[in-house]
């Protein structure tokens, strides 16, 4: 116990440690002459490190030998170091390139890795193909001694809303070893999906691990048509766990409690509270989420499943969740409501306290402790040997921090990478709308860190939430790429070395060095958007980073290569965008294209309306209206405007633009030009339709042909009405 709680107070206290910087190497001592890579060029590694060498050996083309002494040798080894292994500086590496001799040395493991990823980026680009390094490659002769600045550099990925299956796992395992990540947090359990083979209770993932169908856990993002869903058995999470092993990376494993658990309560419906829920507004679905807290069968259940993630997974900490838990459902509870008269609870959170002391109290006698998110640490009960991630925003980690806590600083204006980039793109918006840029420009300081403060920030982590993701092709990696890529390669550069050297100057090494690297990775990230101007009738586009211009017209899939200004007196037809290689930008337009008008209407609905969130707040165009019970068949939602309304285009929406959740998940449009008579306008696709009336519309209505949505209710948003010009 003391020995765990140590490690966690060095990862504090060497917070702060590092030199500069990363992907650019931190000290570099140039010397005279080359290395050039020869026919006989091998490598050698120490014998603990001879994994290593295989892995460098796919990519560089050289074997793999017990010894190399002779010129073109490439050599891997350890020095023995009093460092703690959990610090920095652990990590850090020596480098030396010499006319004869590549060698990396480094105290640990980790640090040849990074040292190995620091030679990759001195090659060509090619090396990312396996291809090998063609002989008569040369590297100028240098030193590059580098450490990191923090020990903990992560990103989460979510799989229980999308999954994602081992093999595309290992490639992002890769994608992230190439940037010096350390720590993959994955996020294998949620509302909608079970991802990881519990042996002693098979149903949580023979069940769990799938939604809609037959399941008992209805889908309430995307592919609604079909049963979804997968899981990772433990022999296949065991050979991922070796896989990011070798690759230097950590997998820390989160079963998320005691709330965002509808999945696990839909196959064991017994750990809910004790009291009959309401399931009229769910067409006879049970939506509570959490886990009864004085139902002492539970943490049965629990040590189950957590003894085996703990014999499973070499991590000493198990994230544990804690965030975002309906506490209405303890406070229906009579079971909930007598422990808290028995222990003297005035608060909910209380309740939540005492779950997660059991929770921890589990991990403990399996050697292990708990990662939790910001919530979980409200009254600043639970023990300081928890793992903080402070995910709301910046003051969640500053009160983290303040509380005593070792914290990973990962603020959801700054981290979240399942945030749109630019407005008009796909993505959440709740946090904000960031690219790359404002990932790199945060900053301890300027947030307000103070020294005590900042020696428990034991790293920094980027999100990515799945929801969304279910209904953009999740089989491709493209929406992901595009999401992760490049805020993760800023997220990389400020946990490795900060931002000292300002935006302008990392941008420009981006664009002219490593956007070449993310190409040869097979990155489909993404490029900033083109510059556009629409002045005296002519729009002029331009781009920064020597990608190719295109642009479409008029609603037109087919691209067209942009190769002078264009004249035109309709710019609310044009969109334009850039591609380099594999990457792509955003659409940009004119504000033609996006303006809208707000005609007068009124809003009404089969589906009665909630009072929080009445239909005149859609009707007023001032926010969203939500019915109150999901949808049946033939329920319709009637949008009337006060005078028929001329235009080009017309969006009706239920649900969120970016998120296909509470929705009309199929039905129809019905247009009426008289506000009497209807005719059928087209079917609704993700909840929406887009329409393109060629005579003014007095009214249109939205029919639904499903039987619910899994949700308690539909959202409704104003229509989006764009004028004829």
């Amino acid at each position: 116990m003391k020995l765990r709680l140590f490690a966690l107070l060095i990862l504090c206290q060497g917070a702060l440690s590092g030199v500069v910087a990363q992907p650019a190497p931190g000290r570099m001592t140039p010397h005279a002459g080359t290395f050039v890579f020869l026919e006989e060029s091998a490598l050698a590694a120490d014998d603990s490190l001879r994994p290593l060498a295989q892995y460098a050996a796919e990519y560089l083309g050289v074997p793999v030998c017990s010894e190399a002494t002779a010129d073109g040798a490439i050599v891997l080894t350890l020095s023995p170091s009093d460092l703690d292994p959990q610090s920095p500086d652990a990590e850090g590496y020596t480098l030396d390139i010499a006319p004869d001799h590549i060698r990396i040395d480094a105290p640990t493991y980790g640090g040849v890795f990074n040292g190995l990823q620091q030679l990759f980026r001195l090659l060509p680009t090619d090396i990312y193909a396996r291809d090998g390094v063609q002989v008569g490659t040369q590297v100028a002769c240098c030193t590059i001694e580098d450490a990191p600045r923090f020990a903990y550099r992560g990103v989460m990925i979510d799989v229980a809303r999308t999954w994602i299956d081992a093999p595309h796992m290992k490639r992002y395992i890769d994608l992230l070893a190439f940037h010096n990540i350390n720590k993959l947090h994955i996020h294998l359990t949620d509302d909608e999906g079970w991802r990881i083979e519990i042996r002693s209770h098979p149903e949580l993932t023979e069940i769990g691990g799938f939604r809609g169908g037959d399941s008992p856990v209805r889908p309430v993002y995307g592919k609604w048509d079909e049963k979804y869903g997968g899981y990772y058995t433990q022999d296949e999470m065991r050979e991922l766990i070796r896989y990011a092993a070798l690759r230097n990376i950590e997998i820390i494993p989160e079963i998320d409690l005691p709330g965002h658990s509808r999945n696990i309560a839909s196959v064991w419906p017994e750990i809910r509270c004790n009291y009959p829920p309401d399931t009229v507004s769910t067409n006879g679905y049970d939506y509570r989420s959490a886990w009864c807290v004085a139902r002492e069968e539970n943490y049965a259940l629990l040590d189950d499943i957590l003894g085996e993630l703990c014999e499973l997974f070499p991590s000493k900490c198990i994230h544990v969740g804690g965030d975002e838990v309906d506490m209405t459902q303890w406070s229906r509870c009579p079971d909930c409501q007598a422990l808290m008269r028995q222990r003297g609870m005035t608060d909910p959170h209380q309740l939540e306290d005492l779950f997660m002391e059991r929770v921890a109290a589990i991990l403990a006698a399996h050697g292990k402790y708990p990662g939790v998110w910001n919530e979980a640490i409200r009254t600043g009960k639970i023990s300081r040997k928890s793992l903080v991630y402070g995910w709301k925003n910046t003051k969640a980690c500053l009160d983290a921090t303040a509380k005593g806590y070792c914290t990973v600083v990962m603020p959801s204006e700054y981290f979240y990478f399942d945030m749109r980039q630019s407005e008009h793109e796909d993505g959440h918006s709740w946090a904000a709308i960031f690219d790359a840029r404002k990932t790199f420009g945060f900053d301890l300081d300027k947030a307000g860190f103070s020294d005590e403060q900042k020696h428990r920030v034991v790293g920094m982590e980027g999100a990515f939430w799945s929801e969304i993701y279910v209904s953009h092709e999740p089989e491709k990696p493209d929406y992901l790429d595009y999401m992760l890529f490049p805020r993760v390669c800023a997220l990389s550069r400020i946990a490795w070395s900060g931002n000292d050297e300002g935006w302008e100057r990392y941008y420009d090494e981006l664009r002219s060095k490593h956007y070449d690297r993310m190409a040869a990775m097979q990155i489909r990230f993404r490029l900033f958007p083109p510059q556009v101007v629409y002045r005296d009738g002519v729009f002029t586009v331009t781009t920064d980073d020597g990608s190719e211009i295109r642009y479409l017209v008029d609603g037109s899939d087919e691209e067209h290569l942009y190769t002078r200004p264009i004249a035109t007196s309709q710019p609310h037809l044009y969109r334009f965008f850039t591609r380099y290689k594999t990457a792509r930008s955003p659409y940009v337009a004119d504000a033609s294209y996006w303006r809208t008008i707000q005609p007068p209407l009124v809003i009404s609905s089969s589906m009665g309306q909630s009072r929080q969130f009445p239909y005149a707040n859609a009707a007023s165009y001032k926010g969203m209206t939500r019915t109150r019970r999901a949808c049946r068949q033939q329920d319709w939602i009637l949008y009337t405007f006060d005078e028929p309304v001329r235009c080009r285009e017309m969006k009706l929406q239920t649900g969120y633009p970016q998120l296909p959740k509470t929705i009309i998940t199929t039905g129809y449009a019905e247009v009426s030009y008289d506000g009497t008579s209807f005719e059928r306008a087209g079917e609704l696709e993700m909840g929406s339709i887009v329409l393109h009336p060629e005579r003014p519309v007095k009214a249109v209505r939205l029919v639904s042909t499903c039987d619910d949505n899994g949700t308690p209710f539909v959202t409704i948003l104003a229509p989006a009405v764009k004028p004829e010009l």
